[in-house]
């Protein structure tokens, strides 16, 4: 068994044999909701009269005996993160996470989800620009998937090319064991019609938090802090090494399928080249010590392994990588004891890969769109509510968009939480960074700062209901949702 080193002045002593103690960590304010958007939808007659889920989700379904391109199985599974650590939670065919499903830009696909559980389910095809009724969540139109069995048949398009991922939309209330506080993730890659493949091999790495649970902060509010910590389905030490070659290219495909944190990721001695940021190449490919992910965030970054040696590639927050949120990197040749250092510094900012901008002034044709996020405290010992521009979903206002038109969003986070924005079936362009220009970064979610502003604009080029939403679990559920639609 591994033993780990830690060396960084945050960590003066060992983890003797990787006996690492569930930890509740320090967060942030986190937020848990009391409202079910399943019951919001029905109740705002969203819900089509005389037409069933079931009933839809068969329309969906193809008419043709033929077998499906993918089939997904989503079932309770007992998941061993460490030996004796054991998570019983819901998963897509057997693990976490689920399937690497690999398709070319432009291929038609045909997934099969069949729904072993004993509560109804959706699957979201997250950073695809597909239709409405295919995307995967209810508040657009999407069926859900019956329990106990049911079946649906997703069929679209693959596009735009380069790293999704594919991941449960259901709410989650009270229960911090659904949604996507469960194993219901895996990785969607879309490869593009040409790779230049200027790396040795790639590598998928998936971070999530497990054992949530709902504390009481200082002040009244409620939050979900986590025990364990995992990147796929290991926590630090207890699963296989990630080996190398010294002068590897390594391309790695970092996502963060935690529910509700941001995480922070170093490699001690080692840079990411960062190629892509939710999957869409970059202007710039800059080199950096960390990086960071707000929830569905991915990376792409290539690793050049010229520091040989056995090290610790996980959290910089110590208290999160102890509780398991880490890796071992394993040089060919090389054992020993897993090492840790502290990063320097911390320099993964979004505009390093952006091209240079001086001007932050919306173009004539673009369409500024105020976007105002507040809390709305409900008392001591209750649960905020988010609101966007003064209103909670599902009494949030419908904003109507015309195709072809170009919109500016004007992200206003007026509250003391970071919130990881996601506008589906659409990619947007970064424009204002807290009011520094910047051009050509290309994303689905974007981290707003506490206090600050971003401007980000996208061409309405998909028709259908598009839903806006914070991707932290609790904040979604407690409102902080609004619909586009196409007039």
């Amino acid at each position: 068994m591994w033993r780990i080193s830690i060396t960084g002045p945050n960590d003066a002593q060992s983890l003797n044999e990787f006996g690492i103690e569930p930890q509740t960590l320090p967060q942030a304010r986190r937020t848990a909701q009391n409202m079910n958007r399943r019951d919001f939808l029905i109740n705002s007659g969203r819900v089509l009269a005389g037409t069933s889920l079931f009933g839809r989700s068969a329309a969906l379904q193809s008419q043709s005996a033929s077998p499906a391109d993918y089939m997904i199985r989503i079932a309770p599974i007992r998941l061993e993160i460490a030996p004796g650590k054991i998570v019983h939670t819901t998963a897509f065919n057997g693990k976490v996470p689920g399937d690497l499903i690999r398709v070319r830009e432009g291929q038609q696909v045909t997934i099969d989800v069949v729904n072993d559980t004993d509560a109804s389910d959706i699957v979201h095809w997250h950073g695809m620009e597909i239709p409405s009724l295919q995307d995967g969540a209810m508040e657009e139109g999407s069926p859900e998937i019956a329990p106990h069995g049911g079946v649906l048949r997703y069929n679209w398009t693959a596009r735009p090319a380069g790293c999704r991922w594919y991941h449960t939309h259901m709410s989650a209330g009270h229960n911090l064991n659904r949604a996507t506080y469960t194993g219901e993730f895996g990785f969607l890659m879309v490869d593009p019609a040409a790779n230049p493949a200027r790396y040795d091999r790639e590598v998928f790495l998936a971070l999530h938090d497990w054992d949530g649970h709902v504390e009481g902060g200082a002040e009244g509010y409620r939050e979900v802090v986590y025990d364990h910590s995992t990147i796929n389905d290991r926590m630090l030490g207890f699963g296989e090494p990630i080996r190398v070659r010294e002068g590897q290219r390594v391309l790695f495909h970092i996502l963060n399928a935690s529910a509700t944190l941001m995480h922070n990721l170093a490699l001690p001695g080692h840079h990411f080249l960062v190629t892509a940021l939710d999957g869409n190449a970059v202007p710039v490919s800059a080199l950096v010590e960390t990086v960071r992910l707000g929830p569905a965030e991915r990376v792409d970054a290539i690793v050049e392994m010229n520091q040989p040696g056995v090290w610790v590639f996980g959290e910089t927050d110590g208290a999160i990588r102890k509780s398991g949120m880490g890796v071992v990197v394993e040089y060919s040749g090389h054992t020993g004891i897993p090492m840790w250092k502290d990063p320097s510094q911390f320099d993964f900012q979004y505009e390093k890969f952006g091209s240079p901008s001086r001007d932050v002034v919306p173009d004539h044709d673009e369409v500024v769109v105020p976007l105002v996020f507040k809390p709305k405290f409900e008392g001591y010992g209750d649960f905020d509510h988010w609101t966007i521009n003064g209103y909670s979903w599902p009494k949030a206002k419908l904003f109507e968009l015309r195709a072809g038109a170009r919109y500016r969003l004007v992200f206003d986070n007026q509250s003391m939480d970071v919130h990881p924005v996601h506008l589906h079936r659409h990619t947007f362009e970064l424009k204002s960074l807290s009011g520094k220009p910047t051009g050509g970064v290309l994303k689905d979610v974007v981290l707003v700062a506490a206090g600050k502003k971003v401007e980000a604009v996208f061409t309405a080029d998909n028709p259908g209901k598009t839903l806006f939403h914070c991707h932290q679990q609790d904040h979604m559920d407690s409102g902080f949702m609004m619909l586009f639609d196409y007039v």
